[in-house]
C-alpha cells in the first residue's frame, strides 16, 4: 500500500535560515518501494552581503541527482522563513500553472498574493505535492513514475490535504482556482490516457474535487472532475474510435451549486427555508483548439450534463418538526382532438349491408427538455432535474436513442450547441437560476434550535451523456460522479 506520510515542508522551509552556510539543502518528498531512488525537494543558495539569491527544484535521485524542474533565481532581500515561504509559494504556483492546458514557457502569469502565516503549514504541503506529482507526471524517469505517482496521490488525498486545498484556492481566487484545478486534472487525464495508450489500466489519483462554503446566508459548493475520472455508467466498454476518444476524454466538469437560506422565528417553532440560487454545470476542454481538432474532432464532440441530482439533510435530527417542499408533482395538460368518421355501403342485396368505420384521435402535448421535481425521504429534500429528449420524451441518461436515429441528421442531439431550441448554453452548458426553479424547501424546528450552529449534508449526483453531435458514429455513452459536503448555518434572526 502506498504510503500518506505527508513531508512538513512548512517546518523545514522555517529551519532553512540555519542552514544558508550550505550551498544546496533538500528534503525527501517520497521514495520508492522498489528501489532506493527518491523524489527530493532541493533549495539551491547563493549568500551576499546584503541579498540571498534562491532555486528550488524537483530532483530525483539515482546515483547522481537527476532535474526534472526548476524555478529561476530569486533575489529576497530578507533570509527569513516567511520570505523564503512566500518566494517558494510563488514558484509553485507558477509551476503548477505552467503545465496549464493554455500556457508556455514564455507566457506571464499573474500569481495571486497569498498570504503566508504561521499556520500555513499544510498549504505549503498540498501545493509542492501538487507539482510533484505533476512533475512525475510529465518529467519523471518510466520506471519510478507509477510507484511515485501512487505515493504523492495517496497523500494528496488524505482528510488534511482536501481542507489545504479548499483555503489554497479560497485565497487564489475564481479565476486563478479554474487555472489550478485545470492544469491539475490535465495531468491526471494525460496519466490516464497514457496507461490506455500502453495497454493497461492507469486509475485516475483523483476523482472529483469539491469544497463547500457557508457564509452570508449562503451555501456555495464549487465542484471539479476529469471526465476520465467519472464512473462509466453504460456502456460498459470505452470506443474503440481513438480520435472521438480524444474528444471525450480530455474535458472537465465544472459546476457550482448555490443555494440561499433564511431562518424565521415563529411563535412556537423555527422555519428554515432554503431554495436554489443558481446550479451551473459545464464541461471545459483541457487542451488548444489546435490540438483537440489535431487530436480529435474538435470542440463540437462532448459529453453534455443530463441529469443533475441534489439531497439535502440536516444532521441534527432531533429538531426537526416536519419538511414541507413548495413543488407539486407535474400535472401536465394535454390537448386532445378526435376526429371520427363513419363509412355506411349497401351491397346489392340487403344481405350483404356493410358498414366501414374509421376513428381519427390527434394528442397534442407540449414537451419541455428539462423536468425538475422534489422529492422526500424523511427529513431528506432532493431536488433533481432529467433531460427528455426526441419526439417521445425519453431521459437521455438512462436510455440510448435507436441506432437509426443517431444517423439521422435532424435528430435533436445534432448540431445540439448552436440549435435555437437546444436544452443548453452555447458552451454546452447548464444553468438552473432562481428564475425558474427557485421553489425553495422548508423544515419547521423546535425552538430548542435557537442558537445552535446546524450542519446540513448535501449528497450530489451529475451524469454526463454522448451523443454524436456533427460526428457519425453509433457510440452513446453516459458516465456519474458523486460527492458529499456539509453546509453550516446558526439559528440566529
Amino acid at each position: 500500500m502506498a504510503s500518506a506520510i505527508v513531508p512538513d515542508i512548512w517546518q523545514w522551509i522555517r529551519s532553512l535560515p540555519k542552514q544558508w552556510r550550505r550551498e544546496s539543502c533538500s528534503l525527501q518528498i517520497c521514495s520508492s518501494s522498489f528501489t532506493n531512488q527518491s523524489l527530493n525537494l532541493i533549495i539551491t543558495c547563493h549568500s551576499e552581503a546584503q541579498s540571498l539569491d534562491l532555486s528550488w527544484s524537483i530532483c530525483a535521485e539515482f546515483h547522481d541527482p537527476i532535474s526534472l524542474w526548476s524555478s529561476h533565481y530569486s533575489r529576497l532581500q530578507s533570509a527569513n522563513g516567511s520570505d523564503v515561504a512566500a518566494n517558494l509559494l510563488q514558484d509553485i504556483i507558477g509551476g503548477v500553472l505552467r503545465y496549464g492546458p493554455y500556457s508556455s514557457k514564455k507566457s506571464l502569469l499573474r500569481l495571486p498574493n497569498v498570504q503566508v502565516s504561521e499556520d500555513s503549514g499544510k498549504i505549503f504541503n498540498l501545493a509542492a505535492l501538487t507539482l510533484a506529482l505533476m512533475v512525475c507526471i510529465y518529467e519523471a524517469p518510466s520506471t519510478l513514475r507509477r510507484d511515485l505517482i501512487g505515493k504523492i496521490g495517496a497523500q494528496l488525498m488524505r482528510g488534511d490535504m482536501r481542507g489545504a486545498a479548499k483555503k489554497l484556492l479560497l485565497a487564489m481566487g475564481s479565476n486563478m482556482e479554474e487555472q489550478w484545478m485545470r492544469s491539475l486534472n490535465l495531468a491526471v487525464t494525460n496519466w490516464a490516457m497514457e496507461g490506455h495508450r500502453s495497454g493497461g489500466t492507469t486509475a485516475s489519483p483523483f476523482g472529483a474535487f469539491s469544497y463547500a462554503v457557508s457564509a452570508s446566508r449562503l451555501w456555495k459548493v464549487e465542484l471539479y472532475c476529469p471526465v476520465v475520472a467519472m464512473i462509466m455508467e453504460h456502456p460498459s466498454h470505452h470506443t474503440k474510435d481513438e480520435k472521438l476518444r480524444f474528444s471525450l476524454s480530455y474535458q472537465q466538469l465544472e459546476a457550482v451549486i448555490q443555494f440561499v437560506y433564511r431562518v424565521a422565528f415563529r411563535e412556537n417553532w423555527i422555519d428554515v427555508t432554503v431554495n436554489v440560487d443558481n446550479i451551473r454545470c459545464d464541461l471545459i476542454q483541457l487542451v488548444s483548439e489546435t490540438l483537440m481538432a489535431k487530436q480529435g474532432y474538435g470542440s463540437d464532440e462532448k459529453h453534455f450534463p443530463s441529469r443533475i441530482s441534489l439531497q439535502l439533510t440536516p444532521l441534527a435530527q432531533a429538531d426537526i418538526l416536519s419538511l414541507t417542499v413548495s413543488r407539486s408533482t407535474d400535472n401536465p395538460v394535454q390537448e386532445v382532438d378526435t376526429e371520427r368518421g363513419l363509412d355506411a355501403s349497401l351491397g346489392a342485396a340487403p344481405a350483404t349491408i356493410g358498414f366501414t368505420v374509421s376513428a381519427h384521435e390527434k394528442v397534442t402535448r407540449t414537451l419541455r427538455p428539462w423536468k425538475f421535481e422534489h422529492s422526500v425521504q424523511g427529513n431528506t429534500a432532493t431536488a433533481s432535474w432529467f433531460l427528455h429528449g426526441g419526439s417521445e420524451g425519453r431521459e437521455v441518461f438512462s436510455s440510448e436513442p435507436p441506432k437509426l436515429e443517431l444517423l439521422q441528421p435532424r435528430s435533436w442531439f445534432r448540431n445540439r450547441y448552436t440549435n435555437p431550441g437546444r436544452p443548453f448554453t452555447r458552451g454546452g452548458g447548464v444553468i438552473f437560476a432562481g428564475d425558474e426553479y427557485g421553489e425553495g424547501v422548508c423544515w419547521r424546528m423546535a425552538m430548542a434550535a435557537a442558537g445552535k450552529t446546524v450542519e446540513w449534508e448535501i449528497k450530489g449526483r451529475i451524469w454526463v451523456t454522448y451523443l454524436p453531435n456533427k460526428k457519425k458514429t453509433l457510440h452513446v455513452e453516459t458516465r456519474r460522479l458523486e460527492f458529499r459536503e456539509l453546509l453550516r448555518l446558526t439559528i440566529t434572526q
